[in-house]
């Protein structure tokens, strides 16, 4: 397996993707400037946390303009894995690789701890070792993680098993009292149709190795190299 993580102005993430996927779990990986208009020959396209041209007029809102994102979305639709993790996710939404959009947290405040989240479905790529209700233990950090979506859209993506993580509790609980933000249906993360992309508000990268207090996250890149990791293109 092959994998590119974009770097933007503001990105803060990137090289803690990088070094989780390449020094970690010896992926062969490349930093990739938001600016270039040729993505390598990669099976995975990481988009990381970070505050994107500093989240000014909404976050990810000026990145998804970035020349990168024209490639990063031909990756996805001859159906190359993508996976958003926070302002990556943000910016997924608003490039429309994924639907739904972010609001601020419920509290009005950042949010910066370990959560629990319940797997909803191991039918990803990214999921793939998972079990159905299995929980990870992984950290959040946003200020703009309220996932919102109409009603239509909910029902799309519930009828389509494409939410993939939910907050939960310890117990696997997914209730009013566990929404750590707002979101609705207490939704973390949300795969496209193909199931090839994937956009999710928790840190799996700052979860990959014991000493950062849980490597729950790992099981992400276990999941994407038990794949074969065939390159795509």
């Amino acid at each position: 397996m092959k994998a590119a993580v974009i770097v933007f102005p503001g990105s803060n993430c990137d090289t803690d993707c990088f070094h989780a996927l390449h020094s970690v779990m010896g992926i062969s990986t490349e930093m990739v400037w938001h600016k270039d208009a040729v993505l390598p020959k990669v099976d995975l396209v990481v988009l990381p946390g970070g505050f994107s041209y500093g989240d000014y007029l909404r976050t990810g809102a000026i990145a998804k303009f970035s020349p990168i994102m024209d490639e990063v979305k031909k990756h996805a639709e001859r159906g190359g894995l993508v996976l958003g993790i926070c302002n990556g996710f943000q910016i997924l939404l608003e490039a429309g690789l994924l639907p739904g959009a972010m609001l601020r947290n419920r509290s009005q405040h950042f949010i910066c701890k370990h959560v629990w989240l319940k797997t909803e479905s191991n039918q990803t790529p990214f999921t793939s070792i998972l079990k159905p209700g299995e929980l990870l233990n992984v950290p959040v950090a946003h200020g703009e993680g309220n996932y919102y979506c109409d009603d239509a859209t909910l029902k799309s993506l519930q009828d389509g098993k494409q939410i993939i993580f939910s907050y939960s509790n310890e117990k696997g609980e997914v209730n009013e009292r566990t929404n750590i933000n707002g979101s609705r249906a207490n939704i973390a993360g949300i795969c496209n149709a193909k199931r090839n992309v994937l956009g999710m508000m928790p840190h799996p990268e700052r979860a990959s190795e014991p000493v950062l207090g849980s490597w729950d996250g790992k099981k992400l890149w276990e999941s994407l190299l038990s794949q074969g990791g065939v390159v795509l293109r």
